[in-house]
């Protein structure tokens, strides 16, 4: 497995970490690739039809793969297998900046949209449709599983033998930066998702969640960084060359723990307001013209109730 892992020579920097330097099996930044050149397929199709597809759309999508290239691909991929800081510099990127950015760009829209409805089509589209109506999706997708599944990415790795266990081979490495990619998606998906989905959620239920995992997630800085010793011995033995304090090395990952999520925190709660606000001004309009056309229904029923009470 050692043959599957390329750690720099050098001592860390940043002009060493933004070098490009993918190790021997790139798989995160291939799926990267293949995911924009997949979305951004789907957008000349859907235009092609004569249909119109946000721009915003496409540049949140494609941004986030070009984050999981980068932050998976470049030389800081491989000074993440010895340094705890960069380590979880790449796990806050993967679970809480790039999920937000795939999710705002409606994949799952843009592929009912772009996926014809008839030949090869059709197979994608009812393996779609059904994964995305199973029990299987209702289940991942339910609060009382993407908030606990998210606080384990954090509590449950670092706080337990679970990382040590699996961290040290590529395998396993790759297999937690997918898991932290795969537990952000399923966590922004009932938040930000503006397409159909197999669990029906209130936009104050939304709000809910946000705050519920909002604080809940730095307490681990806060631990990393009050620590008295090492937590991780996966961390214990970078190359001499590099000249690492450990302790230090910790803190930052601490730090990084405490801070990295705040702003990106606040954005989403900014998009979530407006589009709260959105959906509000939406369901007002329409009631109106309800009103407009039938008449308050409600309010006549009340004043109807209102004159049959006795008078004194």
């Amino acid at each position: 497995m050692m043959d599957w892992i390329r750690l720099p020579e050098a001592a860390p920097s940043f002009g060493e970490m933004v070098g490009w330097a993918p190790q021997p099996l790139p798989m995160l930044p291939v799926i990267g690739i293949l995911m924009a050149a997949w979305y951004c397929w789907g957008v000349h199709r859907v235009k092609a039809s004569g249909r119109a597809w946000p721009w915003t759309r496409t540049a949140s999508f494609v941004f986030g793969c070009v984050l999981l290239i980068l932050v998976t691909g470049l030389a800081v991929e491989g000074y993440g297998y010895e340094l705890f800081s960069i380590w979880m510099f790449q796990h806050l990127t993967l679970s809480m900046a790039i999920p937000p950015l795939l999710v705002l760009g409606s994949p799952g829209l843009l592929l009912l949209r772009s996926t014809p409805h008839s030949g090869w089509g059709i197979p994608i589209l009812t393996v779609s449709l059904t994964a995305l109506r199973s029990r299987t999706a209702k289940i991942l997708l339910h609060p009382g599983v993407t908030i606990p599944l998210f606080l384990f990415s954090y509590y449950g790795i670092y706080l337990s033998p679970v990382f040590d266990l699996v961290a040290r081979s590529w395998i396993g490495h790759t297999g937690l930066e997918l898991f932290f990619l795969a537990t952000g998606v399923l966590f922004i998906v009932p938040v930000l998702s503006s397409g159909p989905l197999p669990v029906k959620q209130s936009n104050l239920g939304r709000c809910f969640d946000l705050f519920v995992e909002m604080p809940l997630h730095v307490f681990i800085g806060v631990i990393l960084m009050m620590a008295t010793s090492p937590l991780l011995s996966t961390f214990t033995n970078p190359p001499a060359s590099w000249n690492v304090d450990l302790m230090a090395d910790q803190q930052m990952a601490g730090a990084l723990a405490w801070s990295y999520g705040e702003p990106i925190a606040l954005i989403i709660m900014v998009v979530f307001a407006m589009r709260w606000k959105r959906d509000e001004s939406f369901t007002n309009a329409a009631v109106d013209k309800k009103v407009a056309r039938e008449g308050d229904v409600d309010l006549d029923a009340y004043n109807e109730f209102l004159r049959t009470l006795p008078r004194r």
